[in-house]
C-alpha cells in the first residue's frame, strides 16, 4: 500500500490527533480485498459502525468516486480518507513500552505450525489477541516485535482472552484475504473442547440461534439470543460425563459470532464451566474444589485450505495442563466414572 505524496502518512501519523483529508494508494498486497475490511484496517481503532456510516455518507472515495463496503480494492486505487479521529491504541500512548521478553517468549514458543503464508498458535488462556481494554499488548502486537521483518502479519480470526487453543495469523495480505474467504463462506472446520456445568442430557445438538452484541451490563458487552441478531450455529456433542457435576463437550461452529459458544451452552441450561459473564456463579465456585480456575474452553483443532490452493491443513492444539488436571479431578469425584462416555 502506497500514500499520496500530499497526503498523511497514517503509520506515521498520531491516531488521536490526525486531521484533515488523507490519500491512500492500495498496492499489490491489497488487491481483492473488501473495502470494509480495507478501512477497517487502515483506520486502526475506529469502529466498524463507523467506518460503514463514512461509506454510507459517501465520505470514502475510491479514485473520485462514491463506493460500496463490499467493493474489492485493486492495486492503484486512489482511495480518499475523509478527517476521522482514531482512539491510541494502548501501545501507542506516551511511555508505551514493547511487549516484554517473558511475553515474546510464551507467544512464540506457542507457535504450533507454521509456513509461508500463516502461522498456528496454541494460544494462552489469559492472553488477549490483540491490545486495548487495559492491555496494552496481545497476541498479533507481540508477534510484530518479535518479527519486525515480517510487516504483513495480521489475525485471521480471534479467540476470546480466556479461551485458549488455534488460533491463525496470516503473515501475507493475501493468505489474509484468501483465509477471510474461507470463514465467510463455511469453509472453515473448527472445534472445541468445553467443560459445562452439569449432566448434559441432550445428546449431539445442533443449537441454531440469532445472537445481537452491543448489550451493556455493569459496563460490560454482552452477546444475548434475540430476534434481530445475526444467526449463529454451534453443533454440541457429549464425549465425557463426570456424574451430575459436569460434562466434557466437543463443540463445532459453524459460524464465528463473538461468545457464540457461551451464550449458546448457557441458553441450553449448561453453561460453560467458569464463564464469570455467561455462566452459573454457584456451580463454578463449586467446580473450584477440582482445581478450575479459568474458563473452560479451548480451541482444539482448525482445518483450513492452504491459501491459494485447495490443499487441506488441519491443525490441533493439545488441552492445557491446567485443564487436564480439572479432568482428573473430575474423574475422582464419586459417580464420575459410571457416568463417563467417550465418543
Amino acid at each position: 500500500m502506497g500514500y499520496d505524496n500530499t497526503a498523511t502518512d497514517l503509520k506515521n501519523a498520531s491516531p488521536a490527533t490526525a486531521s484533515g483529508v488523507q490519500y491512500v494508494e492500495a498496492g499489490e498486497g491489497d488487491v481483492g480485498q473488501r473495502l470494509d475490511n480495507f478501512l477497517v484496517r487502515v483506520l486502526k481503532g475506529v469502529p466498524r459502525t463507523h467506518v460503514y456510516r463514512l461509506l454510507r455518507k459517501g465520505e470514502v472515495r475510491v479514485n473520485s468516486k462514491r463506493a460500496r463496503p463490499d467493493q474489492r480494492v485493486a492495486a492503484g486505487d486512489r482511495i480518499r480518507l475523509p478527517p476521522v479521529r482514531r482512539p491510541p491504541a494502548a501501545s501507542e500512548l506516551p511511555g508505551a513500552r514493547p511487549p516484554s521478553a517473558s511475553l515474546q517468549k510464551l507467544v512464540t514458543s506457542a507457535i504450533v505450525y507454521e509456513d509461508s503464508d500463516l502461522l498456528v498458535l496454541n494460544k494462552p488462556a489469559g492472553v488477549a489477541v490483540h491490545g486495548g481494554s487495559g492491555m496494552a499488548h496481545g497476541v498479533i502486537e507481540v508477534l510484530r516485535a518479535a518479527r519486525p521483518e515480517a510487516r504483513e502479519l495480521d489475525l485471521v480470526h480471534r479467540l476470546d482472552r480466556d479461551t485458549s487453543g488455534c488460533l491463525i495469523v496470516a503473515k501475507r495480505r493475501a493468505a489474509l484475504r484468501d483465509l477471510h474467504a474461507q470463514l465467510r463462506e463455511g469453509l472453515a472446520e473448527k472445534r472445541y473442547l468445553a467443560l459445562v456445568c452439569g449432566k448434559w442430557d441432550l445428546g449431539q445438538k445442533r443449537i441454531e440461534l440469532p445472537l445481537a452484541t452491543g448489550e451493556r451490563r455493569s459496563g460490560e458487552r454482552h452477546v444475548a439470543v434475540r430476534g434481530h441478531g445475526q444467526m449463529a450455529v454451534s453443533t454440541f456433542r457429549p464425549v465425557q460425563f463426570f456424574g451430575t457435576v459436569a460434562t466434557l463437550m466437543e463443540v463445532e461452529i459453524g459460524t464465528g459470532k463473538t461468545h457464540q459458544i457461551r451464550v449458546h451452552a448457557a441458553h441450553a441450561g449448561h453453561p460453560v464451566a467458569g464463564d464469570d459473564k455467561y455462566g452459573d456463579r454457584e456451580r463454578n465456585e463449586a467446580l473450584r474444589a477440582y482445581g478450575l480456575s479459568r474458563m473452560f474452553l479451548h480451541a482444539a483443532s482448525i482445518g483450513v485450505n492452504r491459501p491459494g490452493t485447495r490443499e487441506p491443513l488441519h491443525v490441533s492444539a493439545p488441552l492445557g495442563a491446567d485443564l487436564h488436571a480439572v479432568l482428573e479431578a473430575l474423574l475422582k469425584a464419586p459417580g464420575s466414572r459410571r457416568g463417563a462416555r467417550r465418543r
